[in-house]
């Protein structure tokens, strides 16, 4: 392993990812989406978590694949890169998200496919921005923890 090539992420840490993006997303959307559409928080607070979690399952099933297809020790992580990721990940989603807004809210999938553009035009950039700071934060962990671990055994 290269000394400044990220270590592999476990399942464990995968999982954290994915809760806190959908976690910070869910506490932004769910009052923003209620005042927008007229309907109660608790309404669009129960299909911000159900997306969420359906969310979050695809979250963790794409970034597996997505890590393995074009692994950060092989692909610089650039904002063209990371664009390309959220546009991925926004395009598998949407179908799903579709389909869940429809049912849970009674619309035509019409209206839920409007609904979902405007997810979409809000997750582009959290995602981007989600990501490149997940990624800044936990570089400067690793980095840490090897140092913390070099002063130990010299």
């Amino acid at each position: 392993m290269h000394a400044t090539e990220p270590e592999k992420r476990s399942l464990a840490e995968r999982l954290f990812h994915a809760i806190c993006f959908e976690g910070i997303a869910t506490l932004i959307l769910a009052p923003a989406t209620a005042w927008l559409m007229g309907r109660q928080v608790m309404e669009m607070g129960g299909l911000t978590i159900l997306l969420a979690t359906a969310a979050m399952i695809w979250n963790v099933i794409y970034n597996a694949l997505f890590d393995r297809l074009w692994p950060a020790h092989r692909v610089t992580r650039t904002a063209k890169v990371r664009a390309l990721h959220a546009v991925g990940f926004e395009g598998g989603f949407i179908t799903i998200g579709v389909t869940l807004a429809a049912f849970y809210l009674g619309i035509s999938f019409a209206a839920a496919f409007v609904l979902e553009i405007g997810f979409i035009l809000f997750f582009l950039p959290y995602t981007m921005l989600y990501n490149w700071a997940y990624d800044m934060l936990r570089a400067r962990l690793v980095g840490q923890r090897k140092a913390a671990k070099k002063n130990v055994t010299a």
